[in-house]
């Protein structure tokens, strides 16, 4: 047990920097093998990639081991976690992510963005404001210590609430009236990064605690796959980018004008949910969480709506591309000072109750 948390320790303390070599891989790997990610395109049902949701699996399947239903019937018990995820989610995040592109393509940086490709970058930029996260909030969950039953309910609303109100926020900012979405890629990226994975974990619980026990299952069992999400994690961003390298790679500087923007909407989606938290006296476990669903965005859906409905090449698919280049790394700082600002919160809903 040593050598593995040993091994989970220099994962995590050196992320950031395994982030950005899987991140350069990926790029390296598209540009000089270019045949590789056109094989793995053919593995593909509805826009959606097979490796990646095995990779997301793997990713999120740790984090669903630890969702005991019994958690999950007590979540209605204390709904104000989830009221902050909705209201944010959906009554701020898509305007203040207009707001703010509107802000920076058009008037900051119209010196080096023409209106017509400003108007695109725009696009791109409220698929993702209009998309939150969906399968890799799990990972920033796990890395805060997040309450895994209580995220899951934040999560799976909020794809309910994707169900019908993506088109419709979507075309009232565009002001777009045909806008499509693939109705079969927002259904297929629900069932198999939430509803798979979920399954698949709470089936995994069921069958070991009852041939071995409780204790087995939460002292053994569930830290062979202590490593899991991290190794996911990066594998993922691998593919992402060796699928994107040559938009990437043609574009550098309209990469960092597009990543300002995301990043400023990012870190003030995170702290807007983290402080109405912190104002409700919520615990930090489920106050973390309900930071990063807002912050990250469901970039499976994003891309593929871009891709569907401006090309692959276009520029609002390269703005939905900057968003997943920008969303680890910031993600991950924000990991950091939900960890490192803990100590303002109680820690679980149990020890709330402690201080009530």
């Amino acid at each position: 047990m040593k050598d593995n948390h040993a091994g989970i320790s220099f994962f995590q303390r050196y992320l950031t920097v395994w982030v950005f070599l899987c991140m350069v891989v990926g790029v390296l790997l598209g540009h000089f093998t270019p045949a590789l990610p056109e094989l793995l395109n053919h593995f593909e049902y509805a826009r959606v990639s097979i490796p990646m949701a095995i990779l997301i699996w793997v990713m999120i399947y740790p984090m669903m081991l630890k969702v005991d239903f019994n958690s999950v019937r007590n979540v209605g018990k204390n709904p104000k976690g989830l009221f902050v995820t909705w209201i944010v989610n959906w009554l701020i995040k898509p305007f203040t992510m207009y707001g703010i592109a509107s802000l920076f393509f058009f008037a900051v940086f119209k010196a080096f963005i023409t209106p017509d490709l400003a108007t695109e970058y725009l696009a791109g930029a409220v698929l993702l404001g209009a998309a939150p996260c969906t399968a890799m909030v799990f990972v920033w969950s796990t890395l805060t210590n997040g309450n895994p039953a209580y995220t899951v309910v934040q999560v799976a609303t909020n794809d309910l609430i994707i169900l019908f109100a993506f088109v419709p926020i979507v075309k009232f900012l565009l002001g777009v009236s045909n806008v499509a979405v693939p109705t079969d890629t927002l259904f297929l990226s629900v069932v198999l990064f939430v509803v798979i994975p979920l399954a698949g974990g709470v089936l995994t619980r069921l069958l070991v605690v009852k041939s071995k026990g409780t204790d087995y299952f939460e002292n053994v069992f569930i830290h062979k796959f202590d490593s899991a999400t991290t190794i996911g994690l990066l594998l993922t961003l691998v593919l992402i980018f060796m699928g994107q390298s040559e938009i990437i790679l043609k574009n550098p500087l309209h990469i960092v004008l597009i990543a300002v923007p995301l990043t400023i909407q990012t870190f003030l989606i995170f702290f807007i949910a983290y402080l109405a938290c912190k104002l409700l006296k919520l615990p930090h476990d489920i106050a973390a969480p309900a930071g990063m669903i807002g912050a990250s965005n469901f970039f499976e859906l994003s891309v593929a709506v871009a891709v569907a409905l401006f090309g692959t090449t276009s520029p609002a698919a390269l703005a939905t591309t900057v968003g997943v280049l920008t969303e680890v790394p910031v993600m991950l700082t924000l990991v950091k000072i939900a960890n490192k600002t803990a100590g303002q919160f109680c820690i679980t809903s149990q020890k709330c109750d402690i201080y009530r």
